[in-house]
């Protein structure tokens, strides 16, 4: 019995035959949609993410704008360097009386987490999407030559834009000094609470507390978020656009941390007739 099917080198590979789809929906996606959509059906796509998910994959341009993406780049790391530097600068509150100082230190905290480990996430997220850019261009690409550089920039600055999120000491937050600090806490409350008005008294201080807790939240993410976007948000949005179907540039947290801030003072107040009810049956 003779074979009838032509040779391995008569057939074409399934790449030519692949490349040619992606083809045609590229030149068809603006001009013929009903077209477009068949080609799409061939792929397998069956909804609007899945023609997202293709146009994707189909992009044969590793950078959308070669020829603005150094400008793209260094702005984006310029921002960085800026919001790196002066984002936890200046902080002052003035609504704690006495306590100025101390609220001022605390919502330095928060916007310094926020901050830092926003910095931290965007060049990782730089690194990573260089990297893969890198990868998938073709060797004589003149645009792979500017991700190899980009990707070694971003490798050597990864780790000096990775720091302390807090900024405090490590041995502050935790071991012998928390647990000696949560021991007294302990017999202090132990040895407070032998009467109701007592029991009272300490639940309206709880209320408080957790109240305070939120509004140092709120206010260290507010301003963390005004000066991300200040520096760095738009900046990051044009890399994005340079580079061109990439998806969109890592967010930061202060969202996040307002809900946390708003959970917290949802459990103060709750806190308040729950414990007087406790009080009083106790």
């Amino acid at each position: 019995m003779n074979d009838q099917s032509p040779p391995a080198d008569e057939r074409g590979l399934f790449l030519d035959d692949l490349e040619a789809k992606f083809d045609t929906f590229q030149a068809l996606r603006k001009s013929d949609k009903a077209a477009a959509d068949a080609v799409l059906d061939q792929l397998g796509a069956s909804d609007e993410l899945d023609r997202q998910i293709l146009l994707e994959v189909s992009a044969r341009r590793p950078l959308g704008r070669p020829d603005r993406f150094p400008a793209a780049h260094a702005l984006a790391v310029r921002s960085l360097e800026v919001l790196d530097r002066n984002g936890t600068r200046q902080i002052k509150v003035k609504a704690a009386g006495p306590l100025d100082p101390v609220a001022s230190y605390l919502v330095q905290l928060v916007t310094g987490f926020i901050v830092r480990s926003y910095v931290s996430s965007a060049i990782d997220s730089m690194h990573k999407l260089y990297a893969r850019r890198w990868a998938n261009a073709l060797v004589d690409d003149p645009a792979r030559a500017m991700l190899g550089r980009a990707r070694y920039e971003t490798e050597k600055l990864q780790s000096g834009f990775k720091r302390n999120p807090l900024g405090v000491p490590t041995f502050l937050l935790g071991g012998a000094a928390v647990s000696a600090a949560g021991t007294a806490m302990q017999q202090v409350v132990t040895s407070a609470l032998t009467s109701t008005w007592s029991k009272v008294v300490a639940t309206i201080v709880l209320a408080a507390v957790f109240g305070a807790i939120s509004w140092i939240v709120i206010r260290g993410a507010a301003i963390a978020r005004r000066r991300i976007r200040l520096t760095s948000r738009d900046a990051l949005d044009a890399l994005w656009e340079t580079i061109g179907r990439c998806g969109h540039p890592p967010g930061d947290q202060s969202k996040t941390f307002a809900l946390i801030a708003l959970i917290i003072l949802a459990v103060g107040w709750l806190s308040i007739p729950i414990g007087l009810v406790v009080s009083f049956l106790t």
